[in-house]
């Protein structure tokens, strides 16, 4: 089957009805004639898609394929390159030279230190749930608050701003808007956060942004990192915790299993970061021609990586398309591989370790309060897949 040379004419729009977790069957049916496949993008130039595991592994980890946005190779138009400070689409030295200061603010030590915080901000969320009672929406009762709290928290975002800021990054993110909303809504976070890096540098806090603002990065580049931590952690982890939730809804052994056993926290994270893939591709520009997966990919080409495939690759994992909380076998791609992997994957990783296991028990008889095929799903163009609403019941 690896012999045969795919075409993937287009990126689908839509999941399989009743398969809200699964990746689109078109992508599936890619991997399965091989790792990757001819594609065109919407401007009708030739790419291709890697859908393997190992092959979306090599590509993240090899600097003959750039992250850098003006190279982008996708249409019949040019782009500009990523403004100061937007480090996920820069190379090096670039990339480091924004991100580095940022390393050491997001250990696994430092991370852990905020645990006892997180958990004071579930309960919170957790104990307006009950006062309030029956039915709610998950999203914005608890995927959206927690981690919102955390990222307004650690970058000394005015938590009385967070309302406007998480409505326009949802504009921006989520895959709706037309083309005008999403430049206003990306404008309007700009400029918010001009204001703040000013404040910032006039009166510093104890908080990252207050932080930098020592070091010698300008006012753009510094309104570029707020950009991208403020987006990463609050959008990210949001769509997992309620899409995560949906998913154990629609697997009660596994929900019982998470429910009774403690000590599987952190297992169920890594399981459910590798089954749901919200953040579901990237791409990659071949600075060089390439061989990749007995192809060549010639200098300028645009790869698309699929992460969701890729994590739910047979030849990687067994029973790839189940999910198991007690899986032996990690290794996901859901936070990347090489120099852009996720440089807050601490922070949500104990975000989700707190939060899970508190929802499922406080709510021990906690279910879907509609039929699972009218909860509202974002897009596929969303660049972060998730659900809009997830409306919950439980018995008081």
């Amino acid at each position: 089957m690896g012999e045969t040379l795919h075409t993937v004419a287009a990126l689908p729009t839509a999941r399989q009805p009743g398969c809200p977790f699964d990746p689109p069957a078109e992508l599936t049916d890619a991997r399965r004639y091989g790792p990757i496949s001819h594609y065109t993008h919407p401007g009708g130039r030739p790419g291709w898609l890697i859908t393997g595991y190992d092959l979306v592994r090599s590509v993240l980890a090899d600097s003959r394929f750039s992250s850098r946005k003006e190279l982008l190779n996708v249409g019949d138009f040019e782009v500009p390159p990523a403004p100061p400070g937007e480090f996920l689409l820069m190379d090096e030295p670039q990339h480091g030279r924004y991100r580095k200061p940022l390393m050491g603010k997001f250990t696994v030590r430092r991370m852990r230190l905020l645990t006892e915080r997180i958990e004071q901000i579930t309960a919170a969320c957790l104990d307006a749930m009950e006062e309030t009672g029956p039915p709610a929406d998950l999203v914005t009762t608890f995927a959206k608050p927690i981690p919102t709290i955390v990222i307004c928290e650690l970058l000394g975002v005015p938590y009385q701003d967070r309302g406007s800021f998480q409505e326009q990054i949802d504009t921006f993110m989520g895959g709706e808007t037309s083309d005008e909303e999403l430049i206003a809504a990306y404008t309007a976070t700009q400029e918010y956060l001009a204001e703040l890096v000013a404040a910032k540098r006039a009166n510093p806090t104890d908080d990252v942004l207050s932080d930098l603002t020592d070091s010698d990065l300008t006012d753009e580049g510094l309104k570029g990192i707020s950009l991208i931590l403020l987006a990463a952690g609050f959008d990210t982890t949001a769509n997992m915790l309620a899409l995560g939730t949906f998913a154990l809804l629609q697997h009660p052994a596994q929900l019982a299993a998470l429910r009774t056993d403690p000590a599987l926290a952190d297992r169920a994270v890594e399981e459910l970061l590798r089954y749901l893939s919200v953040a579901k591709t990237f791409m990659r520009t071949a600075l060089e021609d390439v061989e990749l997966g007995g192809r060549t990919i010639e200098a300028g080409t645009t790869v698309v990586l699929s992460y969701n495939t890729a994590n739910r690759d047979p030849e990687r994992f067994a029973d790839a398309h189940v999910l198991d909380l007690r899986r032996q076998d990690g290794g996901h791609l859901a936070f990347g591989h090489g120099i852009h992997q996720c440089l807050g994957q601490q922070l949500a990783r104990i975000e989700m370790r707190v939060a899970f296991p508190a929802l499922v028990n406080r709510f021990p008889t906690l279910r879907l309060a509609v039929p699972a095929e009218e909860v509202g799903l974002r897009p596929e163009a969303a660049d972060i897949y998730g659900v809009k609403s997830l409306p919950v019941t439980w018995d008081v």
